[in-house]
């Protein structure tokens, strides 16, 4: 069982809003029920649920909690350079943020990039917006993540780094407040997801890969 981690995120946050409630009930009494219930909201947002994963070598599960906005062939231009299914998922700021490995790997790749800031239902924030690629070879077959910034989420928080070992399920970073994660995975993968559909973060299975994937992990990166 992992521990959780995503609450030591908040510490500043909840350091300051302690302060302000502080301030309040010596100062003005009715302010303070606003603080209460944004640090109530603040503690809720961080919350790390402990999660089982299936632990199955040909399927990967969901790095995230969210709704599925898209499902589409693309080429996944900076890392592994070749063509992949991507799978895109967005999460409200009522969703869990902490993000979970789909397969278990070693950490192959990890390198942020600079962008906008678009919200997170946009399509183009997946191109524009800040963002952090991981590509994660496991012993039979290699997937990306990629974790992108929205709107309010302007902060990705990574918690692994390369050439780490990750389980199936285990936690590799979060993304504070509203925001998308993509998964790339194999052309020819049977996807068991569709659009609208909501997912759970290393619960869910998003795709199976296809038999002669199997075993080819080449990766540029």
């Amino acid at each position: 069982m992992q521990q959780p981690r995503a609450i030591s995120e908040a510490t500043g946050i909840l350091g300051i809003l302690g302060i302000l409630l502080i301030a309040s009930l010596i100062w003005c009494r009715p302010l303070a029920l606003l603080w209460i219930v944004v640090i109530l909201f603040v503690l809720y947002f961080f919350r790390d649920p402990d999660r089982i994963a299936p632990d199955e070598a040909d399927i990967a599960v969901s790095p995230a909690d969210g709704q599925i906005v898209s499902i589409e062939d693309r080429l996944e231009s900076e890392g592994l350079m070749r063509r992949m299914i991507c799978i895109s998922i967005f999460l409200s700021v009522f969703d869990v943020h902490v993000n979970r490995s789909p397969i278990a790997g070693r950490v192959a790749y990890s390198e942020g990039k600079k962008g906008k800031f678009l919200d997170a239902r946009n399509p183009d924030s997946a191109h524009q917006n800040a963002s952090r690629l991981w590509i994660i070879k496991g012993p039979r077959v290699t997937v990306a993540v990629r974790q992108i910034t929205g709107a309010i989420a302007r902060r990705i928080v990574p918690w692994s780094k390369v050439d780490d070992d990750l389980a199936q399920g285990q936690k590799f970073g979060m993304i504070r407040f509203g925001s998308r994660t993509e998964l790339y995975v194999p052309e020819g993968s049977k996807v068991f997801v569709r659009v609208g559909e909501s997912v759970r973060g290393g619960v869910t299975a998003l795709a199976q890969f296809p038999a002669e994937t199997i075993g080819k992990t080449t990766t540029s990166a």
